[in-house]
């Protein structure tokens, strides 16, 4: 090695794998992880026993998928936006599949001319959609009614002469309609015919008509017309309705929630990875629904109102494989996917909770390899975030980029990186996945860690914390993002890839960090009047009604009036929308290179689609601009405090607390949530833990739970009402409801047999002391077989005392070991596994907060101070 590689090396911190001690002082106990599963009361994996082959295969596929790494990674991806324009053309196309709202073309099944007329037919997805909102001949937006294509201009394209163009479509129902029109023209011939439904399959046909030879060009100018459409696509099982059902279908909702889309992909889309829900989310449920709900979280926006933290749109086709699904899914929420050896899949969303936070300890990790830097041919110092726009009719984009000069001006060069994010459609979205990514790749403190079997609690948490002041007293107290973590056996158990986490991550100002709306170049129709492009749309209380704010970007034309309609996005509740309402701004005024719009009183409570265009003098309009969705519901009243809130069960509350709430004589309630915060501790509502949300009525009563309720105690007669069960050292005697050692002597025992805990288990509990004098005692479990212990913190104070340790081999005997002072007495002995679904261990103020259909909370009910064994 040259001097220079060697200097090179010794900068940046690489190569420097180590070995802190010279022999072996922790024992990883390899055995037990291949007759069970390993995981602690955070992520527990929760089943008794899995084959090797299961937990190797597992945990190596464990992986984190983020934005920027599954680029560099050059992981699968779907295909580019730009694709949807023109169907594939292939003898056996591959299926296509398409989630949220995205422009397709799908596959084309039949292409037939007969006579005068064209007819063709398009697979648009493999599965049931939606909608269909806005249709495309070529690249030309066209409206379609009464499946009749509306001519750009009178006489002009698609409608010169005798020309016409007709769509039908059909959404994929099961058993499907045929086409009849095509069946009539097609079918004497077995082209097409009624056994031609498609069932389960959405798609599209199309009856071309020809023009008259001196009026084909004019008609058909770019030739045949090629249909694409914009969808709303797969409805999925939204696990966090209870009116909805994981096997039937019928019950399922269309949804842009990453988190959603996500499950849907891995249990239940035919082109998925077909997993079993009852084992991939049945498990941890309560996780994928805390993930979807901060996918649902409102983030302010500089203009007014708010969006949706993390959407999903797009498409992909089974050439790709679900990877190239999957990784699309998870750069659109900064997520983190970890597969359990129990065959469940645990989601974390870019939003850090230090729930979803692991520890690492010395004696967990065998060897580590440090980079304190980045090499050259790595470095980044300008980061673009490219997400999909609507507003150029589905083209990849570019938003405003994150860099960094004086890095740019030390390398002589800018060096850009791209953040990819294609099946994200909102450009501020875009630019806050972007921060993440640019935060992560301006840390200098990377690297892999050999982490032991005992920390396979960390290979499962995105974060981790290290208590590390031996091995790595530079990252001592540290947080690490844990990027992917593998099966390693040779080097004793994983190896897990990290990055400091950067501080402010999750920090969001949007009048200095939104940045500009990317530019739209103009798209003028076929009548020569550009399509407007919305900036902002917001639900705005007016007195006991609604409208909507809508403001477009200035097309520095005055002779244009915009206008703005709306429809109810479900008018019967079976997903057909309403019809159009137009109106018109004829005296909006432009300010600041925009246009602020507003509609009259529209419904409320409602999901509407809102539109805008403009009108020229000739009242010819523009194409209407990309399809926004907004909620009129805008309460400016709070709602009034709950009528009751209260524990229910009784104590002692093995790793969960219950509540019951009624709500009060009033309209405005809607939902009802309950918080938890360290007892004492402020209660502030953007700080706290939430816990549970339950949408609400008027004056009825509901009820709640945080935690698992199925744990139970293992301990028999831990009250000590008898010596029953109980083992007992020479020096101790359990008598008067009590277990005593009554004089200083040798380091005695108390134990008895439990139901086996195996290795990698949390076990919780809690004991009092009734009476002390001097030394110590502490709780114990043991290992018939093996002889051996694992015990928890000493304790020499009266009162109730919690412990919780995480089984370093199988256990089956739990009890108390009494140090040669100690004498006193000690009483009500409880001890269980804990769960991943647990609350956490300890002593916890409870809030409950009323909230009107506006999220305007109302006054909170609380504290009711709960201690969580």
């Amino acid at each position: 090695m040259s001097f220079h590689h060697r200097m090179m090396l010794q900068r940046y911190g690489l190569g420097c794998t180590t070995s802190l001690y010279s022999e072996v002082l922790f024992d990883p106990i390899f055995t037990p992880i291949f007759t069970a599963v390993l995981g602690t009361g955070a992520f527990n994996i929760g089943v008794a026993s899995i084959s090797y082959a299961s937990i190797a295969s597992a945990i190596a596929t464990t992986a984190i998928s983020i934005g920027l790494q599954a680029l560099l990674a050059q992981a699968p991806k779907p295909p580019k936006p730009e694709d949807g324009r023109a169907p594939l053309n292939q003898a056996i196309p591959f299926r296509v599949y398409a989630v949220g709202r995205t422009r397709v073309a799908g596959a084309r099944m039949m292409w037939e001319a007969k006579g005068s007329n064209l007819y063709s037919v398009q697979a648009i997805a493999g599965h049931r959609i939606k909608s269909f909102n806005r249709f495309y001949l070529n690249d030309d937006e066209v409206t379609v009614v009464d499946n009749v294509v509306t001519p750009l201009t009178t006489g002009g394209r698609y409608g010169a002469g005798s020309a016409n163009v007709r769509l039908y479509t059909r959404l994929g129902a099961n058993p499907e309609t045929p086409y009849a029109e095509l069946v009539s023209a097609l079918g004497a011939d077995g082209i097409w015919t009624n056994d031609h439904r498609g069932d389960g399959q959405a798609s599209l046909a199309m009856r071309a008509h020809n023009a008259d030879a001196q009026d084909q060009q004019t008609a058909f100018p770019y030739g045949a017309p090629s249909p694409s459409v914009e969808i709303d696509g797969a409805h999925c099982w939204d696990f966090r309705d209870p009116a909805q059902s994981p096997t039937d279908p019928s019950t399922w909702t269309w949804t842009r929630n990453s988190a959603v889309i996500l499950a849907w992909h891995l249990c239940f889309n035919e082109f998925g990875f077909g997993l079993d829900y009852q084992k991939a989310l049945l498990p941890v449920i309560d996780l994928w629904k805390e993930e979807a709900d901060i996918c649902d979280e409102d983030v302010p926006l500089a203009g007014g109102g708010t969006e949706k933290r993390y959407q999903c749109n797009g498409w992909d086709t089974t050439e790709n494989g679900p990877k190239s699904g999957l990784n699309a899914t998870l750069a659109t929420c900064d997520g983190h996917l970890v597969a359990r050896g129990d065959g469940a899949r645990i989601l974390t969303v870019g939003k850090f909770r230090e729930s979803r936070t692991a520890t690492l300890r010395d004696a967990d990790l065998i060897g580590h390899n440090l980079q304190y830097g980045v090499l050259f041919e790595d470095e980044c110092n300008r980061l673009v975030p490219k997400f999909t726009y609507p507003a150029t009719n589905y083209t990849s984009c570019d938003t405003d980029f994150f860099e960094d000069t004086d890095a740019q001006i030390d390398a002589g060069r800018v060096l850009t990186m791209e953040g990819s994010y294609e099946w994200c459609h909102q450009w501020r979205q875009a630019r806050r996945l972007g921060k993440r990514d640019w935060l992560r790749q301006r840390q200098k403190v990377k690297g892999s860690l050999d982490v032991r079997l005992s920390g396979i609690n960390a290979v499962y948490a995105r974060w981790v914390r290290l208590e590390t002041p031996k091995r790595l007293p530079k990252l001592d107290g540290k947080l690490v993002e844990n990027r992917r973590s593998i099966v390693a056996l040779t080097k004793g158990g994983f190896t897990m890839d990290f990055i400091e986490h950067p501080d402010g991550i999750d920090d969001w100002n949007p009048a200095t960090e939104e940045g500009q709306q990317p530019p739209v170049p103009p798209a003028p129709n076929a009548s020569e009047i550009p399509t407007p492009v919305i900036n902002l749309i917001q639900a705005k209380a007016n007195g006991g009604s609604v409208y909507i704010r809508v403001v477009i970007i200035d097309p520095e034309d005055g002779s244009l009036t915009p206008v703005v309609r709306y429809r109810v996005a479900d008018a019967d509740g079976l997903g057909t929308p309403g019809a159009w309402v137009e109106q018109p701004n004829p005296n909006a005024e432009p300010s600041g290179g925009y246009i602020d719009l507003s509609t009259g009183n529209v419904p409320t409570d409602e999901v509407l689609d809102v539109q805008a265009a403009f009108i020229a003098s000739n009242r010819r309009y523009s194409n209407w601009s990309v399809t926004e969705t907004v909620t009129s519901t805008s309460d400016p009243t709070p709602p009034v405090a709950l009528a009751s809130f209260s524990l229910t069960g009784s104590a002692p509350r093995l790793g969960n607390a219950g509540f019951a709430f009624s709500t009060g004589n009033d309209a405005h309630v809607k939902s009802v949530a309950i918080y938890r915060v360290a007892t004492g501790a402020a209660f502030d509502p953007d700080t706290a833990t939430l816990v549970a949300t339950k949408a609400v009525a008027p004056s009825a009563s509901y009820s709640a739970t945080d935690g698992d309720t199925t744990r139970t105690n293992l301990v028999i007669n831990g009250d000590f009402a008898s010596s029953a069960g109980w083992t007992l050292g020479t020096d101790i005697t359990i008598s008067g409801g009590t277990a005593n050692k009554a004089a200083a002597g040798g380091i005695q025992e108390l134990f008895r047999d439990i139901t086996a805990v195996s290795s990698g288990k949390t076990v919780r509990g809690k004991f009092n002391i009734t009476s002390w004098t001097s030394g110590n005692v502490r709780a114990r479990l043991r290992n018939i077989a093996a002889n051996t212990a694992q015990d928890a913190s000493d304790k020499n104070t009266v009162g109730e005392h919690l412990f919780s340790m995480l089984t370093t081999a199988a256990r089956d005997r739990f009890g108390f070991r009494f140090d040669a002072a100690s004498v006193g007495s000690i009483d009500n002995a409880i001890a269980y596994e804990a769960t991943a679904s647990c609350a956490p261990q300890g002593t916890w103020d409870y809030y409950a907060v009323p909230s009107n259909g506006s999220n305007i909370a109302g006054p909170a009910s609380g504290p009711l101070t709960v201690t969580i064994i």
